[in-house]
This record gives structure tokens, sequence and C-alpha cells, in this order.
């Protein structure tokens, strides 16, 4: 056990040291925390001020269409030619179909692609006014229209806890958040175990270590020392970006919408409400009671320890197979054949964790918790939603347990051979034999 600890100290330290580690550790959350901030920016921000000219020959619009952000209106009567639009102001160009008002359905010509912000606000509006010319037709009352017209809020229950709204949805997007980080970190520093694995057989240090210590010892050695490393460099990320994220969101969003800031110019909270309405934001979003609803409906000590346990265990699983992956062959370009049996269920588990997000009672979806390579991921979802039985959750864990103890005994005996064996191709039946093996 002492060789063990030394091979994992060394593996750890040595790594830690390297420049490369500070550099990702540094770079990795200005990268991420950059480019989710830079998108949030652009997407706030429109290109190109539209200017829409709407062609009404048939006179159906007879009400002023409302400006939006970036988008001004124009109506005309008349038809407009290419040449003319084109030497126009005017950025964009609809031109309402013949019998629009039974037949909905306009043609739009543009000088600048809008966004999909802008293209929805020209939509939002011209349905807007092509719904008032229908009732305008039909003698209807706009005010008496919209009391009729008023959308179903449909809530869920947990018929096991009356009384309570059910987030389940919610809920499944968190636990997938993090199925789909526990997908990264192993299929990141699982590599990292196959390529260090691979140095030490190519630059021959390996035949003087295993000297010294077992093959088994060593991979399990390389394989905790580098989780130590992928664990530390993960928390390091988690709190520079988190800080990044508290901080570019406040100089993004600004203190357009602070409480205190609007209470003080004297604006009310239905005031904040409509100013909400009029950026095209649902006012019934930002009701903190839902947040913590949600919240409270989260078993969070359980999610954390199950989510812990899957990603050790799915780590290591996976980890050893890249390890006798990386024993076996002498160049990277050799392990592309083997490395796509292993990194296809992990695949498979994110597409069926995408689906446990919306029908989370699928036959796939029980199948997939309960199969150790896929259960890591999918059963991070049925946690989070609280749709897995306990009976099921332990036998996930006693199954993936139970996977992982065999399929490192096999990495163990591929290891042990394939680390000493130099310019040979290696082929799965190879492999094969090197697991009956003596010694």
């Amino acid at each position: 056990m002492n060789k063990i600890n030394l091979i994992i100290w060394r593996e750890f330290i040595t790594r830690v040291r390297k420049p490369s580690f500070l550099i990702m550790t540094i770079l990795g959350p200005v990268l991420i925390a950059g480019g989710i901030l830079l998108t949030a920016w652009i997407g706030s921000k429109e290109g190109t001020d539209h200017k829409v000219l709407v062609i009404d020959t048939e006179g159906v619009i007879g009400t002023k269409l409302k400006d939006g952000k970036a988008v001004s209106f124009f109506l005309d009567g008349h038809t407009w030619s290419d040449s003319a639009f084109k030497a126009s102001p005017y950025t964009v160009r609809v031109n309402l179909l013949a019998d629009v008002i039974n037949n909905p359905q306009a043609d739009l010509y543009y000088k600048t692609l809008p966004s999909e912000f802008a293209m929805a606000t020209i939509r939002t509006e011209l349905e807007k006014a092509i719904e008032l010319t229908k009732l305008r037709d039909e003698g209807i009352n706009k005010d008496a229209y919209d009391r009729v017209r008023k959308p179903l809020d449909l809530k869920k229950f947990d018929i096991e806890k009356v009384g309570t709204q059910s987030f389940a949805q919610e809920r499944a997007l968190i636990g997938f958040f993090f199925g789909y980080f526990m997908f990264i970190f192993i299929f990141m520093y699982g590599v990292q175990v196959m390529r260090g694995v691979m140095e030490e057989k190519q630059s021959r240090i390996v035949e003087v270590l295993i000297s010294s210590v077992k093959p088994f010892q060593l991979m399990m050695g390389k394989i905790i020392g580098i989780a130590l490393v992928g664990f530390t460099q993960f928390v390091l990320w988690i709190g520079i970006t988190a800080t990044m994220m508290v901080i570019g969101l406040a100089v993004i969003a600004g203190d357009q919408y602070d409480p205190k800031q609007l209470a003080e110019q004297g604006v009310t909270a239905e005031m904040q409400a409509q100013l909400l309405k009029e950026q095209g934001v649902d006012a019934g979003a930002f009701d903190q009671s839902v947040i913590t609803d949600l919240i409270e409906q989260i078993n969070i000590p359980l999610v954390l320890a199950v989510f812990l346990f899957y990603f050790i265990c799915g780590y290591l699983l996976y980890s050893s197979l890249l390890a006798a992956i990386g024993s076996a062959v002498d160049s990277e370009t050799d392990t592309q054949q083997f490395m796509f049996p292993v990194t296809v269920p992990m695949i498979i588990a994110i597409i069926i964790a995408q689906m446990a997000v919306y029908n989370p009672e699928s036959p796939a979806v029980l199948w997939c918790s309960l199969i150790p390579f896929t259960s890591p991921i999918v059963m991070m979802v049925r946690v989070a939603m609280g749709s897995a039985p306990m009976w099921q959750l332990a036998l996930s864990m006693v199954l993936l347990i139970l996977t992982f103890i065999g399929t490192t005994w096999l990495a163990g005996r591929i290891y042990r051979t394939g680390i000493l064996m130099y310019g040979k191709k290696v082929s799965w039946k190879e492999m094969g034999k090197w697991l009956t093996y003596k010694g």
C-alpha cells in the first residue's frame, strides 16, 4: 500500500508543478466564463437597427405596429420593386401575401439578416395586427377577447406530496448538468491516464519502475494520482469561474432592475413588472418563491452523495480500461480501434440522459440507469428528479462496484503484459490472450 501511495504522490506532485497545469487552471475558467458571458452579451445586442417596411396592399393592418428593440416598423400600401427597396434606407421588407387574413403568409426580404430576436419581434407584431383585424371584422371586442383568451396555467403535483407544486423536469435538468459534467471529467482525465501510461512506456521509464513495484500497483497509483489532480483543478475551476460569472453578469446586467434603486426612484412593484414585460421578460420568471420551492424539492445531501459516488466509481471504471489501452499500444494513432468501444457507452448515456429529462419513465432510461457503463450519468437525472426507488439506486451502485472490480482485474492483466511489449501491433484477439497468461 505504501508503494501505491508513493506512486499517487509522484503522479500528483509532478503534474501539479507543471506550467501547463497552472496555465490551464487559470485559462480554463477564463475560457468557460468568458465564453458564456460573451455569448450572453452578444445575444443581448442587435448588430443592426432594422427598419422594417411592411407592404400591405390590401390594407389589412389597421393599427400602428409597435416598435421593438432595434426594430422599427413602416407601413406602405403600394408594391415596391426590388431595385427600389435596395436603394431605400429600409433593411427588411415584408410583403403580406394575398388573402393574408384567411391564409396568414408573408415573404420577408432583407439586406442584413435579422437575428432570431428581431425575427420574433417582426412575427409577433404582425400576428397581433392581423388578429386585431380579424376581431374587428367579426365584431368582437378586443378587451372581451383578451378576457376569454387566457392561457391555461397547468401546474404539476405529485399525488404523494399533495399541496406542493412539482418541479420534476427542472430537477431533471439539474441532474443532467451533473451527469454531463461527469461525462466531461471522465473522458478528459481518463484520456490523461491513457496518455500518461503511453508516455512512460515509450520513454522506457516503466521498465525501471516495474523492477520495484507490481504492474497493478503502478496502474492504480497512476489512476488515483491523476484523479486527485483533476479534482484539485476542478475545485479551483469552480471557484474562479463562479467568481468571474458573478462579476461578469453584474457588469453586463448592471443595476437596470435593481429593486433598491428602482424603489428609490419611486418605481412600484407593478411598474417593475411592466418594465420587464416591455423588455419581453416574463415577470413570473423572477418569482423567488418558485426558485425556493424548486430548491426545497431537491434532496441536496442525497444528490451530492450520489454524485460523489458515481463520479468516483465512473472515473475508476473507465480510467482502468483506458490505462489498459495505453499499456497495449505504442502510439496514440493505435488507440483509435480500442477507444471507440469505450467511448460509445458514454455517448449513449448522454443521449439517454437527455431523454430522461422529458420521459423519465422510459424503459431505456430505467435499464441505462442500472447498466454500469451508463448508470453514472443516467442515474443522476433520476435521483435529482426523485423518480428512482432506493432499491434501484442500491442495485445500480452494487452493479457498478462489481463491474469496476471486474474491469480493474481485467485491465490489470492486460496492463502487466502490454506495458513491457514494444513494436507489435496489438489486436483484440491478442489482448484476449493476455487475460489468460499466468504470472
